[in-house]
């Protein structure tokens, strides 16, 4: 079935390609909501499905775009295996395809890498409609450019993902997870300082809630290791069970912080080094929410505020990235991304004319013209 599919998404592209008619790449929808804008007449993906090759001894999956997400982790658990960056799942029937194109990563990617740092190689159709196959499968493979990471991240704007290829790792055997009460800076400073040290971290996050800040540490390793840093870094050591469904709910942004939004404000995320301090924001704007070891922050705030927040990261060294529009959708007319820089601008706008030169993919997903 999976494989039929194939031929009909290629003419369906060359004839859009023919009329330069805008395209919209469909997988599960699940991320439809971060779109800048979904123009276009959709090109399901969730016809090319299934794992093409799987083997767990050698760390290595490749599976077809339109999988689900859940049918691949389902898989690899089966073997003790897992995707380590935990792809964020915002609802049911996300896809693999879109886990690429998107290129979100969860709690633990500050430690173990984002999504492009385990795609080995892939296959996708451009905007001619030709398919193209880039990277292998294995892990030795660093000739030529990296064609098959720039998807990572691209939102479907270069072309339609037919089918990745995976690296994976074992399920680690051991994990705790550390509470401590502290406010933004003390948090920072400690993260910063562990940073240096050989720790088995692997995923924190503090926020503030009534007034009072907790730091919640997430390490995972080996057995000894594990149990060797909790008792060197103190903290209160949280019930496992329960502390998993909270990381789920972090990666999946359900915590409570998230939940309690006013839809009159945008959800924003600040990207900066870990090393920067807490950030001067706008007045009336709250304390954000800190993950992957102080480098990602989040933020909400109105569109009123978007100027400000986005030079509060940059003078750390960051950006600014406008995730979710408020409810009344005022941001609508504020870009999610920063505008690039004029080097950076031609180099997005060359590789755009060479794998989509009619302009058919995902059209405005990203910036207004690309």
């Amino acid at each position: 079935m999976s494989v039929a599919a194939l031929p009909s998404l290629i003419d369906t592209v060359r004839a859009a390609a023919a009329r330069a008619t805008p395209l919209r790449i469909c997988g599960g929808g699940t991320k439809d909501f971060l779109a800048r804008g979904l123009d276009g007449e959709p090109l399901p993906t969730t016809g090319l499905t299934g794992i093409v090759a799987y083997e767990p001894s050698e760390l290595v999956v490749t599976v077809r775009a339109g999988t689900p997400l859940a049918e691949l982790e389902a898989a690899l658990a089966a073997q003790g295996q897992c995707l380590p960056f935990e792809p964020p799942r915002f609802g049911p029937g996300g896809t693999v395809g879109g886990m690429v194109a998107s290129g979100l990563s969860g709690p633990a990617r500050a430690s173990v890498g984002a999504v492009r740092d385990f795609v080995l190689g892939l296959e996708l159709v451009n905007g001619r409609g030709e398919a193209l196959t880039f990277g292998g499968q294995v892990m030795k493979n660093v000739a030529g450019y990296d064609v098959s990471r720039l998807m990572a991240g691209a939102w479907g704007t270069l072309g339609v993902i037919t089918a990745v290829s995976l690296k994976v790792l074992p399920v680690a055997p051991a994990e705790a997870t550390l509470k401590f009460e502290c406010d933004q800076a003390e948090a920072l400073r400690r993260l910063n300082a562990w940073g240096g040290q050989p720790l088995p971290l692997n995923a924190s996050c503090w926020v503030e809630d009534a007034g009072v800040g907790t730091l919640f540490l997430r390490l995972r390793g080996a057995a000894a290791a594990v149990d060797a840093a909790c008792r060197s870094l103190g903290g209160e050591r949280q019930a496992l069970a329960q502390v998993a469904a909270d990381w789920i709910a972090c990666r999946d942004q359900r915590l409570p912080w998230f939940a309690a939004r006013d839809p009159a404000q945008g959800l924003w995320r600040l990207s900066v080094p870990q090393t920067a301090p807490v950030l001067a924001l706008p007045a009336g704007v709250g304390a954000p929410l800190v993950e992957w070891h102080g480098g990602q922050r989040w933020v909400q705030a109105g569109a009123e505020h978007a100027g400000a927040l986005r030079e509060a990261a940059a003078k750390a060294g960051g950006h600014a990235t406008l995730f979710i529009a408020d409810d009344g959708r005022s941001t609508l007319g504020i870009d999610r991304f920063e505008p690039l820089k004029a080097p950076l601008d031609r180099i997005h706008r060359r590789l755009k004319a060479e794998f989509d030169p009619a302009g058919i993919f995902n059209r405005g997903r990203m910036y207004a013209e690309l």
